[in-house]
């Protein structure tokens, strides 16, 4: 049984973290978590001759921050529309 969300720490900046941790932070697959990186909408550090991938806190923030939705964006109401009774 997974955590609940509102029960995982915050995402540190500063702390590296592994795929696997990614997709559970993010609460994705790990095939979503390497789709993103592939697409670079997740930077991740990949020294040479390593199969590891390195993701920092600070990338996981700045992807959420990027994709992040504005409240009402998907409204099609005017604001108009809500002053009448």
């Amino acid at each position: 049984m997974s955590t609940h969300h509102t029960k995982r720490p915050p995402i540190e900046p500063t702390r590296v973290y592994s795929r696997a941790e990614v997709a559970e932070i993010l609460d994705v697959s790990l095939s979503t978590v390497k789709r993103l990186l592939a697409s670079g909408q997740l930077r991740a550090s990949q020294p040479p001759g390593l199969r590891r991938v390195f993701i920092t806190g600070q990338a996981i923030l700045d992807l959420l921050k990027a994709t992040e939705k504005t409240p009402g964006a998907d409204d099609t109401a005017s604001p108009a529309d809500s002053d009448q009774h």
